[in-house]
C-alpha cells in the first residue's frame, strides 16, 4: 500500500532530476533492502517462522519490492506470511550486510511488530509458500537455527526496545563511531 502522502511528496518535488552524465543511473549499485518485524507474546517470546525455501528461521518480513519502502515491505511481507494484520511500530534497526556469494549488500531493517494477544496468534494462517511453522521462542533458543549476522541484528532489535532507541548496525554489531585513523580529541586543551 502506499502511503497517502507518497504522491503529494513525489508531485511536490518537481520534475525528476536529469542524469547530467547520460546513463550514470544504470551503472549505479543496487542494494538489496528488507523489512522485517520483530513480533512477541505476551511472554516476550519472539515469533520465528520455519521457512519452506532456506534451512534458517527468520522473523516475518522479507525483501522490499521496487518502488516499496522497507516499511511497507515488514507489513506486506507479515501480512503474506502469517495471515494476519499487525501493527508495525518503530525501526529498531538498521542493519547494513555485507556483499557475498550471488547477493548484493543491503540494508536490513527490523521494526517493532509489537505484542500479540492470544486471539491474534489463534488467528494466524501460514502460507505454506513461505513457512511450515511457527514458534515463539526466546533469541537463545532460536539462535543455533539462524545465521550468525542474524541473531546479532534480532539482539540488537532486542537492544533497541530496551534502550527505546534505533541502533545502527554492521553485519549485526554496532560499529565503533570513531573515525578510522583519526587523531583523538584531547579534551585537556581549550
Amino acid at each position: 500500500m502506499i502511503h497517502p502522502s507518497r504522491e503529494a511528496d513525489l508531485a511536490a518535488e518537481g520534475e525528476p532530476e536529469k542524469e547530467f552524465n547520460v546513463g550514470i543511473a544504470g551503472r549505479l549499485p543496487k542494494k538489496t533492502t528488507a523489512g522485517g518485524a520483530l513480533v512477541r507474546n505476551s511472554e516476550g517470546l519472539i515469533l520465528f517462522l520455519e521457512a519452506v525455501y532456506k534451512p534458517t528461521l527468520e522473523i516475518p518480513g522479507g525483501v522490499a519490492e521496487f518502488d516499496e519502502s522497507p516499511l511497507d515491505a515488514a507489513r506486506r511481507e507479515a501480512r503474506e506470511e502469517i495471515g494476519i494484520d499487525i501493527e508495525i511500530g518503530p525501526a529498531l534497526v538498521i542493519d547494513w550486510i555485507p556483499a557475498t556469494g550471488v547477493w548484493h549488500d543491503g540494508v536490513m531493517f527490523i521494526f517493532d511488530g509489537g505484542v500479540l494477544t492470544d486471539e491474534q496468534i489463534a488467528q494466524i494462517t501460514l502460507d505454506d509458500t513461505e513457512a511450515r511453522r511457527f514458534q515463539f521462542m526466546t533469541l537463545d533458543q532460536a539462535s543455533d537455527r539462524m545465521r550468525p549476522s542474524m541473531v546479532r541484528r534480532i539482539a540488537c532489535a532486542q537492544e533497541a526496545l530496551r534502550q527505546g532507541a534505533p541502533i545502527y548496525a554492521e553485519f549485526g554489531r554496532v560499529p565503533d563511531n570513531k573515525a578510522a585513523g583519526a587523531a583523538p580529541v584531547d579534551s585537556t586543551r581549550g
